[in-house]
């Protein structure tokens, strides 16, 4: 297997957790909490939507944003996915992150060097990552926040080992 190979089967990995850890859950499930955090498995799928496009589309390809984020004013507003995924629907969250990895996995099948620059360098270096380091990002911030879904689903239905 080639490293891009790699790289990508652990980033489906983590989505696939994600998938499983909001699996047959509603709305108000979705967007229960597990105190003090304020973090919801639906503020979850949303942000990890908005990951996807933001690093696959916009930083790769310099592309911008794909609605809804596209109309977001990320400075004021820093956890606008979070806060704002009580307002769509089980399937709206469902289909806006099955969107977003889709047009990832569109960006990633022309990829075939793991060294390629991103054509817009990094927020806070300035310098463009690899193909390789975004990839490897993607799984860091998946499986950050599955360690929470854990947490939130179990404290949910009691569900573990998803």
């Amino acid at each position: 297997m080639s490293e891009l190979t790699d790289l990508r089967s652990f980033v489906d990995a983590q989505r696939a957790t994600l998938l499983r850890q909001v699996a047959g859950l509603d709305a108000a499930q979705l967007a229960q909490p597990l105190p003090p955090s304020t973090m919801t498995l639906g503020g979850m799928l949303k942000h990890l939507a908005y990951v996807e496009d933001f690093w696959l589309g916009v930083v790769l390809l310099d592309q911008p944003p794909t609605p809804p984020f596209e109309a977001v004013d990320w400075r004021t507003d820093r956890d606008w996915d979070w806060r704002t995924a009580a307002d769509d629907s089980p399937e709206e969250l469902l289909r806006m992150h099955a969107d977003a990895v889709a047009r990832s996995d569109a960006v990633l099948a022309a990829v075939t060097d793991p060294e390629a620059r991103a054509a817009r360098g990094h927020r806070r270096t300035g310098e463009a990552p690899t193909v390789r380091w975004i990839l490897l990002h993607l799984v860091e911030e998946y499986a950050r926040h599955l360690g929470h879904a854990d947490l939130i689903r179990e404290s949910i239905d009691g569900a573990t080992g998803l």
